[in-house]
């Protein structure tokens, strides 16, 4: 099966004792182990820099998601930020895809969603200003899936919530949506959580 035909996805990031480099694990609903997510790009220069200084918000990221045979699914480029970010999505032959776009720096965290033409489709939406808890709305307004560091299946022992996102998408949603939706469960933590306050909580404050 495709990642992008899952409609559960359980993203692990990769324990490491210091993080200079943002890999992922990309699980089904079961457990089964479909795919991977690696920083791309990353020279020695800036990991060294990453490790010996918290300037890691206002450097460029860039993930690829690969199915487990790694083929290319979509790649996510977050150029450096000040105090907004911006995931632009591209897919596996180049094109743009679209973007994710932080709407606000304090309070409950919102993001629109955006196809390659700058037309809004959707946009996620923190439920408080300090949840990991994310709610994905579609173009009409309507919840089509959710964003969260809870799973309650089969890869609940031995992970956490420091480091296990799960993406559950709900209904019918165009292939558009399921696109940016697939790349906002590793994106959101790029956004937000390589941040100096260390946590998805004000998120961009630079």
């Amino acid at each position: 099966m495709s990642i992008l035909s899952e409609n559960v996805l359980v993203i692990s990031q990769k324990a490491k004792l210091i993080e200079t480099k943002n890999e992922y694990k990309i699980f089904d609903g079961s457990g089964t182990e479909i795919g991977t997510i690696r920083e791309l790009e990353q020279s020695k220069t800036k990991r060294a820099v990453r490790l010996l200084s918290g300037v890691d918000q206002f450097m460029t990221h860039k993930l690829g998601v690969y199915e487990a045979d790694g083929q290319s699914v979509c790649t996510l480029l977050r150029p450096a930020k000040l105090m907004k970010s911006k995931i632009m999505i591209t897919d596996a032959a180049g094109s743009d895809r679209g973007a994710i776009l932080q709407g606000n720096v304090m309070g409950k965290k919102h993001f629109k969603l955006v196809d390659g033409e700058g037309g809004e489709i959707g946009s996620i939406d923190a439920e408080n200003w300090r949840s990991w808890d994310f709610a994905i709305h579609d173009a009409n307004g309507a919840e089509v899936g959710r964003v969260t560091k809870k799973w309650n299946g089969i890869l609940k022992e031995g992970y956490t919530t420091a480091d296990t996102y799960v993406l559950e998408i709900e209904g019918e949603v165009s292939d558009d949506l399921r696109l940016i939706m697939v790349a906002s469960a590793a994106g959101l933590d790029v956004a937000l959580k390589q941040d100096d306050t260390g946590g998805w909580g004000r998120g961009g404050v630079g």
